[in-house]
């Protein structure tokens, strides 16, 4: 079967085989009508996934996200890869966003509903709704050195999973600089199950050769920060894991209070 790749700018909409522009697109994009297909905003994509990434300026998260569609996509995948800025200075902040698929993908809106949010600067939670739309069968992930029960605070009320990762110190570690998209991209990976890690490091090492082909080091480097952080983030969900089996069998404990048959009372400290 054919696959198809999307990499495009939202200021650029793309229906059939019309372009529209600047603030024609723009109008579009919130009427949410496309010369009366408006059914095509409407489609539920299936057997797939959609993330948005919230970065700054120079983080990387366009380029990230802009190689994830590029990995999945050579495992067989549909995808779409794309950014969207507001002002275009460093520091500003952008959005990104991946639809990955089995399916051939017929959407070609931003993306409200994600499955997962992956948030490359910690900062941004204070001026930024980073779970608008957030699916609570989905996931978050924060760039902080943070605990999970630290950040909760800041999330809006989210009842979904959460996840942090100090992107910083792996990147200082593995690179010697912060750079922190290449942890960000593998605990996206690691936490959306999207691809297996072997699938993942195999292509990433095959993507990097070919980008800095003139400097190896660079290339061990991220190599190095990938894996890592697919070590933290699996530690993380298996803990989480054991969280919930754990949830599971208290509440499972208070409802019996060890008075139905062939059980005995179990306290969870």
């Amino acid at each position: 079967m054919k696959k198809t790749l999307y990499i495009f700018y939202p200021h650029i909409i793309m229906i059939n085989a019309g372009y529209f522009f600047g603030s024609q697109a723009e109008k579009m994009k919130n009427e949410r009508i496309v010369c009366g297909l408006e059914q095509e905003w409407r489609i539920t994509m299936k057997n797939g996934i959609e993330i948005r990434w919230h970065g700054r300026g120079g983080q990387g998260a366009k380029t990230a996200a802009l190689l994830l569609a590029d990995v999945a996509f050579k495992t067989g995948r549909n995808v779409q890869g794309f950014p969207e800025y507001g002002p275009e200075r460093m520091g500003a902040p952008i959005t990104a966003y991946n639809r990955i698929s089995s399916d051939k993908i017929r959407v070609h809106s931003n993306i409200y509903h994600p499955d997962y949010v992956v948030v490359v600067d910690e900062t941004l939670l204070g001026s930024v709704d980073v779970t608008a739309g957030l699916k609570k069968t989905g996931a978050i992930i924060i760039n902080t050195p943070k605990s999970k029960e630290e950040i909760e605070e800041h999330l809006n009320g989210y009842e979904g999973r959460v996840f942090t990762v100090d992107a910083r110190k792996i990147s200082v570690e593995t690179l010697g600089k912060n750079f922190p998209n290449s942890p960000m991209l593998a605990a996206a990976v690691a936490v959306s199950e999207v691809m297996p890690r072997e699938k993942f490091i195999k292509e990433m090492r095959a993507s990097y050769q070919h980008k800095f082909a003139k400097k190896p080091e660079v290339i061990d480097g991220n190599m190095k920060a990938l894996e890592r952080t697919f070590d933290v983030m699996e530690e993380a969900i298996e803990a989480e894991k054991i969280g919930i089996g754990l949830e599971s069998i208290g509440k499972s404990a208070l409802m019996c209070s060890g008075k139905c048959q062939g059980h005995q009372k179990i306290e969870i400290s």
